[in-house]
């Protein structure tokens, strides 16, 4: 009997898993050439609305459109004036990118950036801009330094020299930052992975940095509540009762519901934040930066401008997490301190309570005699006239002699009736 794998049951995402790490290939690519790339931040309806214009554009053009479950598409156009070009449509967690490859010109960056978008099919805007990278990959000899300010210029070798890698970080006038890539002795594989590599640095650079607007907003927030927690914790010390120790805690409550929202509202950016600056710093890594001339290199001149916003990202969060648990403890400092001057009301009320008690207690045997003697009267003063009807009856009894030796009898007898109903009503 022998092995049949038809009859085995596959995983549901096997072949997602399989292909995932296929999912952005690098394209081998030609000195010169000259790279357009596109990012947006997106929905998930944004990002249907994108891949659904991607599927329009190479239904135009005659060529396959993407699967609707794809997330990267790759596919030869013509621009407007003819030129041939390629576009790559991907999808990321929360933005959409679009590159453009055209052959590079003699020149780099001429035309320019704004000028060379002209030719360009409509992609649209599936949602809000957020990069724009203008990468031109050029022969050997390039002068690396022309195209740039170079009082913001930071290159490096990379590949051990094989290439060199450039840019000073500044928008033009269209709003493109633009990146050289100075080809040595880099063959169109190696060409093709320094350029993506070099256009995903740019990206998640830019991307890390939405985490900075949102640590600013929180700051002042974080340091109101920081400031309000220590002048409730300095009264605390001299309060006055329960009454001043609840209304601390509900006030440490409002503040940590004003915390636990700014927490949720930023905990997916700062995560993203993170997660993007490594991205960043694996690139880069990647790349096997070298110094060149007497420039900062890409990760020394990020470290140094991005490095304090990344910093203060995390500095922020950790002042959130830090405040958070200290607003735990002087919460949990007050309930416990109300818990016990509740307890000590308690014990208070309690004891208060047994005085009374007793206090009746001792009415009620000061009234259970007093009702012996009462009811001990009356019924020796009945049996008073019975003992008067039997002297008249001829009988030889002296009523005031038999009612006075009866007193002690009759009094002891209601005693014990009284005993036992007392008793009685005792009983569980």
């Amino acid at each position: 009997m022998t092995l049949d794998l038809s009859t085995w049951t596959p995983h549901p995402h096997r072949e997602a898993l399989l292909a995932e790490v296929h999912a952005r290939p690098f394209r081998p690519t030609s000195t010169p050439a000259r790279f357009l790339r596109f990012a947006f931040l997106t929905n998930a309806e944004q990002a249907a609305s994108a891949r659904a214009r991607m599927a329009l554009l190479c239904h135009d053009a005659g060529q396959p459109a993407p699967d609707p479950t794809t997330k990267h598409h790759r596919v030869n156009l013509t621009g407007a004036d003819g030129t041939p070009l390629e576009l790559t449509y991907e999808q990321h967690g929360e933005f959409v990118t679009y590159d453009f490859t055209l052959a590079g010109g003699a020149e780099p960056f001429n035309p320019p950036a704004a000028q060379l978008a002209r030719i360009l099919p409509d992609i649209g805007a599936p949602g809000e801009h957020i990069v724009s990278v203008d990468l031109c990959l050029a022969p050997h000899g390039t002068d690396y330094q022309a195209p740039f300010d170079k009082t913001a210029l930071a290159a490096a070798k990379v590949r051990k020299g094989a290439a060199v890698i450039a840019s000073d970080f500044r928008a033009d006038e269209a709003g493109f930052v633009r990146w050289l890539v100075v080809n040595k002795d880099l063959d169109e594989n190696a060409a093709g992975a320094t350029c993506q590599r070099v256009t995903e640095i740019e990206t998640y650079r830019t991307l890390a940095l939405l985490g900075l607007p949102e640590a600013t907003r929180l700051a002042p927030r974080t340091a109101r509540i920081e400031w309000e927690l220590a002048e409730i914790a300095a009264a605390m010390s001299s309060s006055e009762g329960t009454a001043d120790d609840t209304a601390f805690l509900i006030r440490l409550t409002q503040l940590a519901a004003d915390l636990e929202a700014d927490v949720a509202a930023s905990a997916y950016r700062f995560a993203a934040t993170r997660a993007y600056d490594d991205i960043v710093a694996q690139r880069l890594r990647a790349v096997g930066e070298e110094g060149v001339g007497n420039y900062s290199t890409i990760t020394s001149f990020l470290t140094r401008r991005s490095g304090p916003a990344m910093r203060t990202c995390r500095a922020v969060e950790q002042r959130q997490a830090e405040l958070s648990k200290k607003l735990a403890r002087s919460a949990n400092l007050l309930r416990t301190r109300v818990d016990v001057e509740i307890e000590q009301q308690n014990s208070e009320l309690l004891v208060s309570m047994n005085k009374r008690s007793s206090m009746q207690l001792r009415m009620q045997q000061t009234v259970e005699g007093l009702s012996v003697a009462a009811i001990s009267y009356y019924v020796v003063s009945l049996l008073g006239y019975v003992f008067k009807a039997m002297s008249d009856a001829g009988w030889p009894v002296e009523p005031t002699i038999a009612m006075g030796i009866s007193v002690p009898f009759v009094a002891f007898v209601i005693w014990l009736v009284v005993r036992r109903i007392r008793r009685r009503h005792s009983e569980p």
